[in-house]
């Protein structure tokens, strides 16, 4: 019985290093199988989503504040959509990217505003 035990414990020891391991080499959390590119992050004065072809014209692009706040909503999706970030103060935004028929999120990533 003392064996199992500690055999189990070795187990899920290695599991939890593994798992912090992998945490490790990418501290942002985010996969690298994005489908929308963001960019400049952090942000100052504008924000520029790069969305595949075909996403445009099913899909939508929303960002809100930290705090839950709706920023912005795309009304007409394009490959590259260049959001001015004029009434933007600094801190964390999260942007989703949302199926326009079934009101699903596909994606959620978060971009930062530094003045």
């Amino acid at each position: 019985m003392r064996r199992l035990i500690t055999i189990l414990s070795f187990i899920l020891l290695i599991t939890i290093q593994s798992q912090a391991q992998s945490i490790r080499n990418n501290p942002t959390g985010e996969t690298a199988d994005r489908i929308v590119k963001l960019y400049p992050n952090p942000a100052t004065s504008y924000v520029t989503f790069d969305v595949p072809k075909g996403f445009e014209k099913t899909h939508t692009i929303q960002i809100y504040s930290f705090l839950g706040k709706k920023m912005y909503e795309s009304v007409n999706l394009s490959q590259k959509l260049t959001v001015q970030l004029n009434e933007f103060t600094r801190g964390l935004y999260i942007y989703h990217l949302v199926d326009i028929s079934s009101g699903k999120i596909v994606e959620s990533g978060k971009f930062q505003v530094s003045r």
